[in-house]
């Protein structure tokens, strides 16, 4: 994936651990609010992984 596609999966995982996370808090769902803490780590290690490529030229 280049960097823009990182970046585009990033702001997803982020929008959905988001909502899930919120979702959990309001229902008293631990596994949903985890799930949604996961998901929101992962949007983040796919945006420094965007970041990175696109530093490098997509070259990685």
């Amino acid at each position: 994936m280049g960097e823009f596609t990182d970046k585009v999966a990033a702001a997803a995982n982020k929008v959905v651990g988001n909502v899930k996370e919120a979702i959990g808090e309001h229902t008293d769902n631990d596994r949903l609010k985890a799930e949604g803490e996961a998901q929101q780590v992962k949007g983040t290690g796919q945006d420094v992984k965007g970041s990175v490529k696109g530093a490098l030229g997509d070259k990685i």
